[in-house]
């Protein structure tokens, strides 16, 4: 199930992003140390006791121009977060009290329908707890008194916040249907790669509604296989905060991806690779799904006998943490190659959730540190005892060791492309977790 989403709005200078990284805490860092792996500050996963669920930073959001753009801006923010969240935490500042701006927000919210819950941030002293009682005018109840400064009164806000959570349900869809999100940047074509898919198949079944706000699932088969088609969040809905930027396409991205098996990574082949192109790949990755790397307008692009061989190696060199991707070149136009697509996600799902039993994983183990040792350090020999896989989806191993400081990252990554030469899992990331071996064993 796709998580839920809060969204943090307010005016400028009530301390959005202060609140924002109290709340995410160590999570806004890089989660790998790869090229191209790299960290949007203006949406993060938190915590809070046993919730887990995505949160948005209004304030990280750069809006061109100067002051006469207020009320645009706070508007858009506003915009942002009424089509993204499931609950939104309105912020406003206790010594300056409500201004317009505070007002021109309120009246966008209240017309959303979305929980709303009020924070009065800057509430540093007991002296200041009598500036919050003019905040129940806005109208939407209580006032919840916190400091970005001292951290405090974000357990009630959150505690509030999570009241409004939607309530998980079943997973919608049976364990052998294969998800497919397409992601990518503006304008590389996913609305008209998934029209080519339905043609493809000849079967085009009325879209139905999904779990996350703003979805379209379309549900096709081939080959008895059964696929839902995750039309990327909002992708149809015309909005005019989602045309200003590319920065949006992320946000959207990331509710695609929590709800897939695979995920086609879409990039347009006129116009090359930019840095949008790795944000929105890292996130896929960092989730573990399957991945293709799918390269669109494939017949605009003049072409030698060079040309594909060459736009490989740049997608292999810009996109290193994704080494283990196939990459297909199609055509949503032309309907070129677009027949391979759904027989590729099927290999890459099978791969995804593939299972290695224990003891031929720790045959792959045993051969791999006979022809290479693992180094020395200080004297000291990593030994690793023995590997389980303990899930799949993606594929995830613990091997238990002597001691996991000896583990350097370079022997890890050869224990795991030793993994990949007897299993491929072509399309899928491998997630490997070094621990101590136990007395008992």
């Amino acid at each position: 199930m796709s998580k839920p989403t809060v969204a943090i709005v307010g005016r400028p200078n009530v301390g959005k992003s202060t609140i924002f990284n109290r709340i995410v805490g160590e999570r806004i860092s890089i989660v790998e140390d790869v090229p191209g792996v790299t960290r949007d500050r203006i949406y993060s996963s938190a915590e809070w006791l046993s919730y887990q669920f995505n949160i948005i930073d209004t304030g990280g959001i750069e809006i061109e121009g100067g002051q006469d753009q207020i009320v645009v801006q706070m508007r858009e923010q506003a915009e942002l977060a009424i089509a993204e969240a499931d609950v939104i935490i309105f912020m406003v500042e206790a010594k300056t009290g409500i201004t317009a701006a505070d007002q021109e927000v309120s009246k966008i919210l209240f017309k959303s329908k979305k929980p709303v819950v009020l924070a009065v941030n800057k509430v540093d002293n007991l002296k200041a707890m009598d500036d919050i009682y003019e905040f129940y005018s806005l109208g939407f109840g209580e006032p919840f008194p916190i400091s970005g400064a001292h951290g405090t009164g974000l357990g009630d806000l959150l505690d509030e916040a999570a009241k409004h959570f939607p309530n998980e349900g079943e997973e919608e869809y049976d364990e052998d249907v294969i998800r497919i999100s397409l992601i990518g940047r503006p304008n590389v074509g996913k609305s008209s790669l998934i029209n080519a898919l339905l043609g493809e198949e000849r079967v085009i079944v009325s879209p139905v509604a999904g779990t996350t706000r703003d979805a379209i699932d379309t549900p096709l088969q081939r080959d008895g296989q059964r696929f839902v088609l995750i039309d990327t969040a909002g992708m149809r809905k015309r909005g005019k905060v989602y045309e200003k930027t590319e920065k949006y396409s992320v946000l959207r991205a990331l509710k695609a991806i929590e709800r897939s098996d695979v995920v086609l990574v879409t990039i347009n082949g006129e116009e090359g690779i930019i840095e949008q192109d790795k944000k929105i790949a890292g996130y896929a990755h960092e989730a573990g799904r399957g991945i293709i790397i799918v390269v669109n307008k494939w017949d605009a692009v003049e072409k030698d006998e060079r040309t594909m061989n060459e736009f490989v190696k740049e997608i292999r060199d810009q996109f290193r943490f994704l080494d283990y991707a196939p990459i297909l070149f199609v055509s949503a136009q032309t309907k070129q190659r677009v027949h391979t697509l759904l027989p590729k996600v099927k290999d890459v799902a099978d791969q995804h959730a593939l299972r290695i039993p224990t003891h031929v994983l720790n045959d792959i183990i045993v051969d791999a540190v006979s022809m290479t040792p693992p180094p020395t350090d200080k004297g000291k020999r990593l030994k690793i005892n023995y590997g389980t896989q303990v899930s799949v989806k993606p594929p995830t191993f613990i091997l238990f060791v002597n001691d996991p400081e000896l583990m350097h990252f370079s022997y890890e990554r050869y224990i795991q492309n030793r993994i990949r030469a007897a299993f491929p899992f072509e399309g899928t990331p491998l997630r490997i977790f070094v621990r101590q071996k136990s007395d008992g064993r």
